[in-house]
């Protein structure tokens, strides 16, 4: 670069908490907690249980406003007045429960909601063809190949359900991605295909928030690292050792 030559603006974080704080009463859940989500990157944001991360998602996917601090979004404050709003600008939250019906098929759950339909006026229908091919392209483009995909939820693993969901959000525009405990109750190899899909997420670019109470997992999966304990930011890394995380979950550092 010659001297004096024009340094190109760096982006800034596509969604991020700035001095966030949640009262319910006299009890403080969050406090003073600052954390940044970038385009292309895993933040991974742990604790122990009652540690604020549930306070975090509700702030970042729309269901609570802090009481003090603010969120922004591309480097603009935001007020995201509910879930549906916080999804319209591009935010998604896969929950655990997953908001999957267990009796329906795979494609039926994928377009749960956002049917697309064929046809005029009276004969207006579900274009069922086209969500079989989309939902198993989709899929796909995740690395799970899934041929059948009028098999019922309920009948796949844990870890295929949440890739389910994982797609779903990527496939209708998700920009941040926001996953609450994806692997909390998983055996070693579904939560293995769970971390891939959260490497494709990044690789799409996709801004990721992995919630986790498993170092392992965090490290497995993560590029940056914030850690609560009791409502307060313990330590931002970008870079760790599970013993140094297990450590701040447990106040040792």
């Amino acid at each position: 670069m010659s001297p004096g030559a024009p340094v190109a603006p760096v982006a800034p974080p596509v969604l991020a908490l700035e001095r966030a704080t949640m009262r319910f009463g006299g009890v403080v859940a969050l406090d003073d907690v600052s954390m940044e989500l970038s385009e292309g990157r895993v933040t991974c944001l742990l604790g122990e249980n009652g540690a604020g991360k549930s306070t975090v998602i509700a702030i970042l996917s729309g269901v609570l406003r802090p009481s003090a601090g603010r969120v922004l979004l591309d480097g603009a404050p935001v007020a995201l007045g509910s879930p549906r709003d916080a999804r319209a600008r591009g935010i998604a939250t896969v929950y655990q429960n997953l908001a999957l019906v267990p009796l329906m098929s795979v494609w039926r759950n994928f377009f749960l909601g956002q049917e697309p339909v064929t046809g005029r006026g009276p004969l207006r229908r579900l274009d069922a063809r086209r969500c079989r091919s989309e939902s198993r392209d989709a899929l796909s483009t995740m690395g799970i190949l899934m041929e059948d995909v009028n098999r019922p939820v309920g009948a796949l693993s844990g870890g295929e359900r949440q890739a389910i969901a994982i797609a779903r959000a990527l496939h209708f525009g998700a920009r941040v991605l926001i996953l609450d405990e994806p692997t909390a109750a998983l055996g070693v190899r579904q939560a293995e295909l769970v971390l891939q899909q959260v490497q494709h997420a990044r690789e799409r670019g996709a801004a990721v928030l992995l919630v986790t109470h498993n170092p392992a997992h965090a490290l497995r999966a993560g590029d940056d690292f914030v850690v609560l304990r009791r409502g307060r930011l313990a330590a931002r890394l970008a870079g760790a050792t599970v013993e140094q995380l297990a450590g701040l979950m447990a106040g040792e550092g």
